[in-house]
């Protein structure tokens, strides 16, 4: 039992929040998964939490309906967070030495540990201080730390027009360059 969730905590903590913006003591806080029922097939590696899941560790917080987390014949592990509150899953953690949170939502959230990819599937947004993010789809890629948003799984975006949407604040920094 102690494996599984070893396994679905070091998915999740990758899932929730890119590492650059992540708070590093998070990592070494205890971890709490809360779930309705939960499932462990060491054969298959297959770890299911199913009913008002709740994932804590430190500042990090999961929620979601059901959470499956599987892991390949290579150690790699896959995790997929579905449903929650308005039918969405969702994330949250504070950035790295600051007070503020990323949050994101969506109606899927996937985690490959192989690929270093998080994507969030069906109106999904991810939020940062001021600063948001919202399409149909928006995947980070760890490797390149680089960010895809569309309204489709396509690069090229949707075919009926759908357009994604962002708003960036001002830096701190931008504002006080600019007073006289």
């Amino acid at each position: 039992m102690r494996s599984g969730l070893q396994l679905a905590v070091a998915l999740l903590l990758a899932l929730a929040v890119p590492p650059a913006h992540a708070e590093r003591a998070d990592s070494e806080q205890p971890v709490s998964i809360e779930a309705n029922r939960g499932s462990i097939d060491n054969r298959k590696n297959v770890h299911v939490f199913e009913g008002n899941v709740v994932l804590s560790q430190g500042s990090l917080a999961i929620r979601c309906d059901k959470l499956i987390v599987t892991q390949d014949a290579d150690g790699f592990q896959r995790g997929v967070a579905t449903g929650g509150d308005g039918g969405r899953a969702s994330i949250r953690q504070r950035r790295e030495a600051r007070s503020d949170f990323v949050e994101g939502r969506a109606d899927r959230i996937e985690y490959d540990a192989r690929s270093k990819k998080a994507t969030l599937i069906g109106r999904a947004e991810v939020t940062s201080g001021g600063d948001e993010v919202r399409g149909e789809y928006i995947e980070y890629d760890g490797l390149s730390e680089t960010y895809l948003v569309t309204n489709s799984k396509s690069a090229k975006g949707s075919e009926n027009g759908g357009r994604v949407r962002a708003i960036i604040q001002p830096r701190e920094n931008q504002q006080a360059e600019q007073k006289p």
